[in-house]
């Protein structure tokens, strides 16, 4: 909302010397927040000029300009150039001497054209920021203004005016007016405010003989239309102009200038805050019906737009149709206009959620629709109306008329029952009750003292104030938010991260520090890719949908983080990184089959739910596990001199899963299993301690191209809740030996069925507690060896924590692991 200072002074005592950045200062502390100081762009010296004489010069262009001689207050008259021709001599403008800055910024300075030295300008409305109007020059007389020669014309035309303007939440919509503003900066201040509403009924009672009516069903309890008066005014003159007072404030309130009659209804709408609408009254046919359109229903608005109509839009309309969108905006057949002679004024209250569901379904929003949708004071229409009208006679030479109409209700505002110790609980203030009483009276409210406090009957034009805690905020902003104390909670000791929280920090970390890149994604999938991914054979599985979701292509929650990843690695690629080591930690929803989830019991608000309440919300929701995934493409090693480039491959992602199981303090082990969206014989099946808990593969190659990955991706992905639960509360880390290690290759030899981590299980197994680790080093398959059988090589070390190992202790252990083997699997040392 801009407020002009020069209009805000009429209904409160500013000081004097105020400036725009004292009133901000003052309206911060009755809670609005600071936008911008808007001024004209016009400094001096501009000042009244009387035109003497002229003389008319055609041009070789086919232009005629006027060399004119301008009295401008000084011992001789300026010479200056003009292009226009609608003034005469005598008539007084307005001039621009050099020096003098107009909007653009375009500074003013003596110079040749056509001839001569044009000493100055003589200024058209348009150029002085006062209107569009750039036919001719801004006479002065035309405006009733009739000013000494030499006077300061930007105090004349209030150019010297200026605007502050705020933010108006949505739940303070009287402050869309002067009225509003006024009265919130008597607050900050303690001013005296003068309301421009307060006027005797006499004064304001419309007139009657209007036929009007309302055949409108109610969306909800509130009627579609609570008051609607209309008032007559006759034989005006649209061609008058608007006064440069009103023009200056309708500019630097953000409104342009479109004639005097519009001028005058926008002029009353920022006044008083409620939006008012003048019809031609020569083309209305018959009475004014409020209504709800009918299906399929059109109507021209304004705005030059045909518009068809919905069968919750609420209309305006006579015996001949739709005349406006109610509280939005007027129709065309019955705009205002250089002809005007009859004028029909309209003030109403409409309903604001028929209003607000107009505006945004036309994508229409006006200034209208913008206070009607937040609520207008039900009792300000009739001195609108009255306004206007005023107005009207005053400005455009009309005549009220005694023919008018009037629909309304009786107002009636429930009262709210506050207790006396409840402000300063909720605040945390110690108010006495002589300053809570204060506070709302200065609102407007109506206090009148119960056996436990008060009974509060808030103001007409706040409709926010609906309970006792919208009262206590309105104390703590009336006596200022600055008393309430910042007090720092103090956090109960023992508490900090959980043992699950710290994990997955640590995994996060560990796996950061290896190279990969985090990268959350939105939890929202498909229904395919939950069944693709989030199932080890890609058998159709229970998802949660949501009722309202952000995208209705992807309205299920996953069940696995693996189809964000690869959305993920898409858009990256189409930007030119194709090299990509990218994780993820975070919620999967695994709803369980059968089971229904969701709850409409909604707990009250403003209370604590009780632990019977709580229960019952968290068994309306779906277990959601934290899983870790991984996704590998590209190159690991981009392709150097001396170097080829190396790919992204198996060994990577189990590199990853590794770093996993250290930072988790657990072992994963890995072996061979199938998972539905993972090439086959490519895939790993990670379980600790016999309990599955993720998979790790390639990803297949259909898959990858539907997720358009120009090659192959490695995945993974684990339930890193249930790995870290299976570590315990603690992770250890290894004491380090002071004593050598003693280090032996073995290669056996065996069916081409068992695989590596079986072999390996068995060495461990019968090595026993001197092996301190052992991995693959090779995996044979050719000469020397028989079909269908494998010779697998692995790397051993062996050490004690309380002596050095003779050789002879280091090969007993592992031949006691070759022995296990051979056992299990026929497993024969290779010659």
């Amino acid at each position: 909302m801009r407020v002009p200072l020069s209009w805000l002074r009429e209904y409160v005592d500013v000081a004097s010397d105020a400036t725009a950045e004292d009133i901000l200062e003052s309206l911060v502390t009755v809670g609005f927040e600071e936008e911008e100081i808007h001024r004209f762009e016009v400094s001096g010296p501009v000042v009244v000029g009387q035109v003497l004489s002229f003389d008319a010069e055609p041009q070789s262009n086919g232009k005629t300009i006027r060399w004119c001689q301008v009295d401008v207050g000084e011992a001789e008259p300026r010479g200056i150039v003009c292009g226009a021709s609608n003034f005469a001599v005598g008539d007084k403008v307005v001039v621009t001497l050099p020096g003098a800055v107009l909007p653009g910024p375009f500074p003013i300075a003596a110079r040749k054209t056509y001839g001569h030295v044009s000493d100055g300008m003589i200024a058209s409305a348009r150029e002085l920021g006062l209107g569009d109007e750039h036919d001719g020059i801004l006479i002065l007389s035309s405006l009733g203004i009739d000013a000494p020669v030499g006077t300061d014309a930007i105090e004349l035309l209030g150019l010297d005016d200026v605007a502050v303007e705020i933010n108006v939440t949505p739940d303070r919509g009287y402050a869309f007016s002067i009225r509003g503003v006024a009265r919130e900066y008597a607050h900050a201040t303690g001013a005296d405010f003068r309301d421009p509403a307060e006027h005797e009924w006499s004064e304001v009672e419309p007139g009657t003989g209007f036929p009007i009516s309302v055949d409108a069903v109610p969306l909800r309890d509130t009627p579609a239309v609570q008051e609607f008066v209309v008032r007559v005014v006759r034989d005006v003159d649209p061609s008058r102009p608007t006064p440069p007072w009103m023009v200056a404030r309708l500019s630097l309130a953000g409104i342009r200038s479109l004639g005097v009659l519009i001028d005058i209804t926008n002029y009353v709408m920022l006044e008083l805050g409620n939006p008012i609408h003048g019809y031609d009254l020569d083309k209305l046919a018959g009475g004014i019906t409020v209504r709800r359109a009918q299906h399929g229903e059109k109507m021209k608005t304004l705005d030059g737009q045909e518009r068809t109509l919905h069968v919750e839009d609420l209309l305006i309309t006579d015996d001949s149709g739709p005349i406006g969108l109610a509280g939005v905006m007027g129709g065309s057949r019955t705009e205002m206009g250089d002809q005007t002679r009859n004028v029909l004024i309209e003030a109403a209250i409409f309903d604001p959620i028929s209003i607000a569901r107009s505006a945004r379904r036309h994508k229409l929003p006006s200034e209208a629709s913008k206070r009607f949708e937040r609520g207008v004071d039900p009792l300000v229409p009739f001195v609108a109306a009255r306004r206007v009208a005023d107005l009207m006679v005053e400005l455009a030479g009309g005549r009220i008329d005694e023919t008018g109409g009037a629909l309304f209700s009786d107002v009636s505002i429930d009262g709210i029952e506050l207790p006396a110790e409840f402000v300063p609980g909720l605040i945390g203030v110690d108010y006495t009750d002589e300053e809570i009483v204060d506070a709302l009276e200065t609102i407007g409210a109506e206090v009148t003292e119960t056996s436990d406090g008060w009974q509060v009957i808030p103001p007409s034009w706040r409709p926010d104030l609906t309970d006792k805690w919208t009262l206590a905020e309105e104390v703590a902003r009336i006596h200022g938010l600055d008393r309430i104390p910042a007090v720092l909670p103090t956090p109960p000791s023992g508490r900090g991260l959980t043992v699950l929280q710290q994990g997955r920090r640590r995994v996060s970390n560990a796996l950061a520090a290896a190279g990969l890149v985090e990268t959350p994604a939105f939890p929202f999938t498909t229904e395919a890719h939950n069944d693709m991914h989030g199932s080890a054979s890609g058998e159709h599985l229970p998802s949660i949908k949501l009722a309202n979701p952000l995208d209705g292509q992807a309205p299920f929650l996953r069940r696995s983080l693996i189809p964000g990843l690869l959305q993920i690695a898409h858009r990256n690629i189409a930007r030119g990184l194709t090299d990509l080591a990218i994780f993820e930690t975070g919620a999967v929803f695994l709803p369980e089959p059968g089971v229904a989830y969701g709850t409409d019991e909604v707990p009250p608000l403003g209370e604590r739910p009780s632990d019977e309440t709580l229960a019952a919300l968290n068994a309306s929701i779906p277990p959601q596990p934290r899983h870790i995934a991984a996704l590998f493409t590209g190159n690991v090693v981009a392709r150097q001199p001396g170097r080829a480039a190396e790919a992204f491959g198996l060994s990577d992602a189990l590199d990853a899963v590794r770093v996993i199981a250290v930072a988790s303090g657990v072992e994963i082990d890995v072996v061979q299993g199938q998972r539905a969206a993972l090439h086959p014989g490519r895939t790993g099946v990670l379980s600790v301690n016999g309990t599955e808990v993720g998979y790790v593969g390639e990803l297949h190659p259909k898959v990858a191209a539907d997720a358009d990955l120009p090659g192959r991706a490695v995945v993974l992905e684990l339930d890193l809740d249930g790995v870290l639960k299976s570590a315990g509360t603690r992770v250890v880390a290894e004491s380090l030996s002071t004593y050598p290690a003693a280090t032996q290759d073995v290669s056996l030899v065996v069916p081409a069925s068992v695989t590596a981590g079986d072999l390996r299980a068995a060495l461990v197994e019968g090595a026993g507690e001197l092996l301190e680790s052992l991995r693959l080093v090779d995996d044979y398959r050719g000469e020397g060896i028989a079909e269908g059988e494998k010779s697998l090589t692995f790397a051993l070390r062996f050490r004690a924590a309380d002596r050095t190992l003779t050789a002879a202790e280091a090969t007993e252990a592992k031949l006691a692991g070759v022995a296990v083997a051979s056992d299990r699997f026929g497993a024969t040392l290779r010659e």
